[in-house]
């Protein structure tokens, strides 16, 4: 995963160590280094005003910095470059999703997660993947089939229920998606179920109709998580409706999808930047099994690996 950006960011360390002819980096060193990187930034799917902040960093942090004349140069480089992306990222928490929720169970119950996005992000999927691995750690789930609009996007989420073994609760085509939620949360809370997960229309985004839907379910269900799913390969189209959503309807975090078949890696960088959200999962693959945590910490380790 992230072959381009992990390529990037290695072409810089080899570049600034072959430039280094002195114990110090010059001023004029290290511009050169980081206009070049800026650009291979830019085309790994890191927005523009991300890689300006990555590169600003850069500057701060490398010109006159001690480089030793032997020993580990790459390693005083990739320490710059660790702080300086992890700097940029400061805003935005590192939440394990898990851990979190199971805090959660000891004071509420259920926790509810609405998940948002687009139709053909992955969204329903994400949902299964999720209540998959939430029932392999014991935890008992129910399924908000709450996208009334969308034909057979109940018995799609229905298919997913057979397959991974959760109930899912529905209403009729078109009718309110916000009694289908509640309905799905007094069902967990009356059999004891321990997550309700909220599955979402997603047809045009622009749609005003669908943010006034999203938002009565925010205000009905009072979700503990709501989601935003996005398509990793979309970038920056992925992230305009993220921000699009988020003037109408609150999003505590992220699950980027089809990682697996993202070479270029920047745009989870752009998201957690932009949106100062956290990214809870990445969508690897094609199996039920194929969510995997995220930290920003080991995001970051990895792309200097």
């Amino acid at each position: 995963m992230f072959e381009k950006l992990k390529k990037t960011f290695s072409k810089f360390v080899e570049s600034v160590v072959s430039a280094v002819k002195e114990d110090t980096l010059s001023e004029k060193d290290v511009e050169g280094l980081v206009s070049d990187l800026y650009i291979d930034l830019v085309e790994s799917d890191v927005a523009v005003e991300v890689a300006d902040a990555v590169v600003d960093e850069l500057r701060r942090r490398l010109v006159g910095v001690k480089v030793p004349r032997f020993g580990e140069r790459e390693a005083v480089i990739k320490k710059a470059l660790y702080d300086s992306l992890l700097s940029v990222l400061s805003d935005v928490p590192d939440v394990d999703f898990y851990e979190e929720s199971k805090r959660l169970l000891e004071k509420t119950k259920p926790v509810s997660v609405m998940f948002l996005g687009p139709n053909g992000y992955g969204k329903t999927t994400t949902l299964a993947k999720l209540a998959f691995q939430l029932q392999e750690m014991g935890f008992r789930v129910v399924a908000a089939a709450a996208d009334t609009f969308r034909a057979g996007a109940r018995e799609q989420l229905e298919e997913h229920g057979r397959r991974v073994g959760f109930k899912v609760v529905g209403g009729s085509y078109g009718s309110d998606p916000a009694a289908v939620a509640y309905d799905a949360l007094q069902h967990a809370k009356s059999k004891g179920y321990h997550f309700v997960l909220i599955d979402t229309a997603g047809r045009m985004h622009t749609d005003a109709n669908l943010m006034q839907e999203l938002q009565k379910i925010q205000r009905v269900v009072e979700p503990q998580y709501s989601i935003f799913v996005f398509d990793a390969q979309l970038g920056n189209e992925a992230l305009e409706i993220a921000k699009y959503y988020s003037k109408y309807v609150k999003i505590d975090g992220m699950i980027a999808t089809k990682v697996d078949a993202y070479p270029k890696g920047g745009s989870i960088l752009t998201f957690m930047y932009t949106l100062r959200r956290p990214v809870y999962f990445l969508g690897v693959g094609q199996t039920y099994r194929d969510l995997v945590k995220f930290s920003k910490h080991d995001y970051v380790k990895q792309l200097l690996a």
